[in-house]
């Protein structure tokens, strides 16, 4: 009993699957060396596979005054049932890496660059994720999420729910020669020459939670309303800073990207926050924690804050 014990523990240990394979090539092929070899295994570890489901059902399942792997009528038997398993395995297991190189839909920023968005989808891969990307404006990545046209997405909120932060600042093409670009100098004065400096917000942050700030401190300074503008797409925005004198709400990647000079805002600090929440049938904790620092890298953040999270959308 004891001993009886000890071989079916050992099935399971290389799990009943696998001593099931092993008596279905071996009774195919009438032989232990060619069945083992076709099943992918030591002609030893299939005699041992086959010998332990034999314990466990108290049954011979082939014949052991024969030279040839001859079927006892029980094994005849059984081979139909056991065939039956390894198929549902084999199904199973090609299921599993279909599922597996599903693509996996992800509503991203428009802030994050290509280069950044591709090192993302390299990076997913070597994860064992197949992402497939879809670029769309911070609104539009809630609706996305909310519809289940994407499996998650990188939603715009604030600071103290975000998962990945990114600073914000004011860049322009002028260095300013000091550590911060404080909003009341852009105050028109008398002597001041030329027309007033604007801040051009991009659509990424054109959200409550920037936007609204931003606005209170430009009427606490006394700046006019007009110097405040939400543009409509980051190249217009950029292009209106390279030309003059006016300063673009970004973040310091972003600055360097366009060759301008980036200085954190001196009366507020604000913050660009990134949670990842899945549609209603899903979770984003597994990718999170599997792509958290490469997610981290393509926003800008700081990697060591990319330690997996989700938001409720």
């Amino acid at each position: 009993m004891r001993a009886s014990m000890l071989i079916w523990h050992r099935v399971r240990a290389v799990d009943l699957v696998g001593a099931c394979r092993a008596f279905v090539s071996v009774s195919e092929r009438g032989s232990f060396t060619v069945g083992a070899a076709a099943a992918r295994m030591s002609q030893s570890v299939a005699s041992r596979r086959i010998a332990a489901l034999e314990e466990r059902f108290g049954e011979r399942l082939f014949e052991r005054t024969s030279r040839r792997a001859v079927l006892t009528p029980f094994g005849r038997d059984m081979l139909p049932v056991a065939r039956q398993l390894v198929q549902a395995a084999e199904v199973l297991l090609h299921e599993a890496e279909a599922a597996k190189a599903k693509p996996w839909r992800l509503a991203v920023p428009g802030v994050c660059s290509t280069a950044g968005l591709a090192r993302l989808v390299a990076e997913a891969r070597g994860a064992g994720v197949t992402l497939d990307l879809r670029v769309a404006a911070p609104a539009q990545r809630r609706e996305l999420v909310h519809a289940q046209q994407v499996r998650a997405a990188l939603l715009a909120v604030p600071a103290d729910e975000a998962t990945w932060s990114v600073p914000l600042g004011l860049a322009g093409v002028a260095d300013p020669g000091t550590k911060r670009v404080y909003l009341e100098t852009l105050r028109i004065r008398r002597a001041s020459p030329g027309p007033a400096s604007r801040v051009w917000i991009q659509p990424e942050d054109d959200v409550p939670h920037v936007r609204d700030p931003l606005t209170r401190l430009r009427d606490a300074v006394g700046l006019r309303p007009a110097q405040l503008v939400a543009a409509a797409d980051l190249t217009t925005a950029a292009a209106e800073v390279l030309c003059g004198h006016d300063l673009l709400l970004c973040s310091p990647a972003q600055a360097e990207e366009l060759a301008l000079h980036w200085r954190p805002i001196g009366e507020i600090a604000l913050t660009r926050g990134f949670a990842l929440a899945a549609a209603a049938d899903g979770s984003p904790q597994p990718v999170a924690a599997r792509l958290g620092d490469a997610i981290a890298r393509c926003l800008g953040a700081d990697v060591r804050a990319g330690a997996g999270g989700g938001a409720t959308v």
